[in-house]
């Protein structure tokens, strides 16, 4: 089994998400008492969502290249990074970096692709909705996203971060999202990406119309299986 090295804590709570289902998925595999091999590393969100929201994405990304090479020194084999908006920052990060790297985006499109569904609705962070860095990964694959309105991508930007990064949940906040996702459905999305690691918290298959593809959950079978080849 390869060493894969996760690049996380942005944030922690999605991290946590990322390592209980590696590990889940490896004893499901493997059996016994098998466990993944794994290399964490795990930033201090506060000063990432600082350079965030001062727009300082070369800064941002001169850090991730830096952790990066870190890993792979540490001996990771094969390299995630445990969250979809700063796959942003994707091609800076892997600079001089000489381990493969499993893009979420693409991950998720091939999934979908493989279920023959074309119009995924988008839910994420308003980086992710709002810029072309993740979509024009879901166009390259042939599908066509769905992105929700202003107001709404707006709300689902505030409870990731006022909320869900910080492992807070509540009734009030599935509704919105809940009700968010039915509004994509009826724009005519025939499936649901939850595009931010922490949006997994709210939505799942059991409170969606539509098929829902958790990038968290996808990129976890994904890096496994690059682990186990």
């Amino acid at each position: 089994m390869k060493t894969i090295g996760i690049l996380g804590g942005m944030s922690a709570a999605s991290t946590q998400i990322y390592y209980r289902e590696l590990c889940d998925l490896a004893r499901h595999r493997l059996g016994g008492l098998h466990s993944p091999e794994l290399l964490i590393r795990s930033l201090d969100f506060a000063a990432i969502e600082a350079l965030q929201m001062r727009g300082e994405w070369d800064a941002a990304g001169a850090l991730l290249n830096a952790e990066a090479k870190a890993l792979e020194r540490g001996g990771a084999e094969l390299l995630i990074l445990a969250t979809n908006t700063m796959h942003k920052l994707a091609e800076p990060m892997m600079a001089d970096v000489k381990i493969p790297f499993i893009h979420l985006a693409d991950a998720t499109a091939q999934e979908i692709v493989a279920k023959r569904l074309k119009s995924p609705a988008l839910m994420g962070t308003a980086f992710t909705m709002e810029q072309s860095f993740y979509t024009d990964r879901l166009s390259a694959a042939g599908l066509s996203p769905v992105l929700p309105g202003v107001e709404d991508r707006a709300e689902i930007h505030r409870i990731i971060y006022e909320e869900l990064c910080k492992d807070i949940t509540s009734p009030e906040s599935e509704a919105a999202y809940v009700a968010i996702a039915e509004r994509l459905v009826q724009a005519g999305a025939d499936s649901l990406i939850l595009g931010c690691t922490e949006v997994g918290m709210l939505l799942n298959q059991d409170n969606v119309s539509v098929p829902v593809f958790d990038t968290t959950l996808i990129h976890c079978r994904a890096a496994l299986d690059a682990a186990l080849k």
